[in-house]
């Protein structure tokens, strides 16, 4: 059975850190496409950042450059994403997802940053 379990997701201030961890289960983990999307209430899900596998670069929505790293460790099988000098736009739940070949989501954590 393939899972996607995120976890820590919370409550920071503006210009306050998190860091969110995605661990795969069911699958072959170091040969997918992982990804961090969100979803803030009213809005669309959109893509926050994307890393290939095999040491290929990661890609950056605009919004988040320069403060989000996304990194993973497929020993682990575990995807991250570092949030830093966290904003209250960056308010919205957070879903991990499985790429490509094939696509899994996870069930979601919820990030809320306050001014």
């Amino acid at each position: 059975q393939v899972q996607l379990v995120e976890s820590g997701g919370g409550s920071a201030d503006a210009g306050g850190s998190l860091k969110l961890s995605c661990v795969g289960s069911g699958f072959t983990f170091s040969i997918y496409h992982m990804g961090w999307y969100r979803q803030a209430p009213g809005k669309e899900r959109e893509l926050v950042a994307k890393i290939p596998s095999y040491g290929a670069a990661p890609t950056y929505a605009d919004s988040v450059k320069g403060r989000f790293t996304i990194s993973r460790d497929d020993d682990k099988d575990t995807v991250y994403l570092q949030m830093n000098n966290l904003k209250p736009e960056d308010t919205a739940v957070y879903y991990c997802k499985a790429d490509w070949p094939s696509i899994y989501w996870g069930q979601g954590t919820q990030v809320t940053v306050s001014s």
